[in-house]
């Protein structure tokens, strides 16, 4: 008997060695001359998707178009600075963490606050963008007159999922908590409808919307009246597997971008940025 469940044992230890060995080689592994980095490719002005390579934008890899962003243009740099080719990975927002450390990419770079949650899973680099929570509304609506997030009472605000930015809509009191969505795009076609009487959303992605959608506005409040939120909530840095080396070539690369090119390069994002829904 004994002898038989040693048999058993060796056969079920073969078995699970050869998944793994098949898990691991389906991970492909990088190459020192280029530098794979994944994003959603559909949080303008961050990062978005087009047809054309126009405005910088960069191919996917395996097709599916061009990404282009701000995003983007902070990779270029990096990629750059560490003398390697860039390389484009379209990957839906909750699989960007697991593909970095996974392997499948070398960084994260989409938008991304550093976390402290998020600081458990991966490294952050110093951030190389920071800005500030509001609230898209409908222009047309009472609550684009809000001064305040607790004017928000009673109204239906979601955020994408998975974000720091949902936790956040639990600070205004009475406020009707709709389901998270999985991409900004949904929200703003949930705002247009009605669904929906507004989204949270960082101050550049809130001007992009308006850029798309003339019927949209955003709120933004002073100090006191809107999110507490600490500095890391607001920031956005490079995710990269933990131990990775790279972490301070890539800090001196982000050191000697200035903030006014960093709002250079935003604005043009802005303005360049393809119109949702076209």
């Amino acid at each position: 008997m004994k002898k038989k469940y040693s048999v058993l044992f060796a056969i079920i230890a073969l078995i699970v060695l050869s998944i793994s060995s098949v898990a691991n080689a389906s991970v492909k592994p990088l190459t020192e001359d280029e530098l794979a980095v994944g994003l959603e490719c559909n949080y303008t002005p961050f990062n978005w998707t087009q047809l054309e390579d126009s405005n910088g934008a960069v191919a996917i890899k395996g097709g599916g178009g061009f990404c282009g962003g701000y995003d983007v243009e902070i990779a270029k740099k990096i990629a750059d600075g560490l003398g390697r080719k860039l390389v484009i990975v379209k990957i839906e927002w909750d699989g960007l963490i697991p593909a970095v450390n996974a392997e499948k990419i070398d960084a994260v770079i989409a938008g991304m606050s550093p976390t402290e949650e998020r600081k458990i899973s991966v490294d952050f680099s110093d951030p190389y963008y920071e800005s500030d929570l509001v609230i898209v509304v409908k222009a047309d609506s009472a609550y684009a007159k809000a001064t305040s997030i607790q004017d928000f009472k009673d109204a239906k605000i979601t955020a994408q999922l998975n974000t720091f930015h949902y936790t956040v809509i639990d600070q205004i009191e009475g406020v009707k908590k709709q389901t998270a969505m999985e991409s900004f795009p949904a929200m703003i076609v949930a705002l247009s409808s009605g669904k929906i009487d507004g989204y949270i959303s960082e101050r550049p992605g809130a001007v992009s919307a308006m850029a798309s959608n003339p019927e949209f506005t955003f709120v933004s409040f002073e100090e006191g009246k809107g999110f507490v939120a600490s500095p890391e909530d607001v920031a956005v840095a490079v995710a990269m597997k933990k131990g990775n080396p790279n972490i301070p070539a890539i800090n001196e690369i982000l050191g000697k971008i200035t903030k006014e090119d960093r709002q250079a390069i935003m604005d043009n994002a802005v303005k360049t940025q393809p119109v949702v829904g076209e």
